[in-house]
């Protein structure tokens, strides 16, 4: 089936990942490799992280909330300075816009699909604007992995599952989407998921 939709996950596909700030955290603070991303997984539905991204918990909420589990985990974390590092790790890389824009020109239908959560200022995200419709966790009341947030994002462009591909970094994100019949793409390098994504939709996007 001919795609009619590119779905992107903003974090780590649309700018750098926050993964990296996470990591660096980690380290200056002496916490073992990974610990907050196996803690956000071992938590799950329940966690702090979740409900922050599923618009449950104000950030002033999170911050304790959050510091709690880890507590209960066996480390002390800052939860404002974890969520400064990653801020501060999301520049945004053009060559993804400039896809974003080529695919759009192409009459493509594109989305962005992201776990967020509600900031204090609140505001549009700056890279709302390039996208058809951009759909956030916090807003929804949804987050990936769940397959309802893919769900209601192909209801949102009207588009079926089979007709999309998605992008992330993240494998357990992937592979939801993959089982409702997208056609998914894990990016690490972004140049080389461009190149994917281009064999797939079979016109260039900039990437080189």
């Amino acid at each position: 089936m001919k795609h009619r939709a590119v779905i992107f996950d903003i974090g780590g596909v649309i700018v750098d990942s926050p993964m990296q700030g996470i990591a660096r955290y980690e380290r200056e603070q002496g916490l073992a490799d990974g610990f907050i991303n196996r803690l956000i997984v071992d938590t799950g539905a329940a966690g702090a992280w979740t409900r922050l991204e599923r618009g449950e918990l104000t950030m002033e909420e999170f911050y304790p909330a959050f510091e709690g589990d880890c507590a209960r985990a066996g480390a002390s974390v800052d939860a404002r300075d974890l969520m400064a590092a990653m801020a501060g790790a999301t520049a945004v890389r053009p060559m993804m816009i400039e896809a974003v824009k080529r695919i759009r020109a192409a009459g493509l239908i594109t989305a962005a699909l992201t776990n967020n959560w509600k900031t204090e200022g609140g505001g549009e995200n700056p890279v709302a604007e390039h996208f058809d419709a951009f759909v956030e966790s916090s807003v929804v009341g949804l987050s990936k992995p769940d397959p309802r947030f893919y769900l209601h994002a192909c209801e949102v462009i009207d588009v079926s599952p089979d007709e999309a591909v998605f992008l992330d970094d993240i494998g357990r994100n992937l592979k939801s989407a993959r089982k409702l019949g997208m056609a998914t793409i894990k990016v690490g390098d972004p140049r080389v998921a461009l190149g994917e994504l281009r064999e797939l939709l079979g016109f260039p996007l900039g990437e080189n």
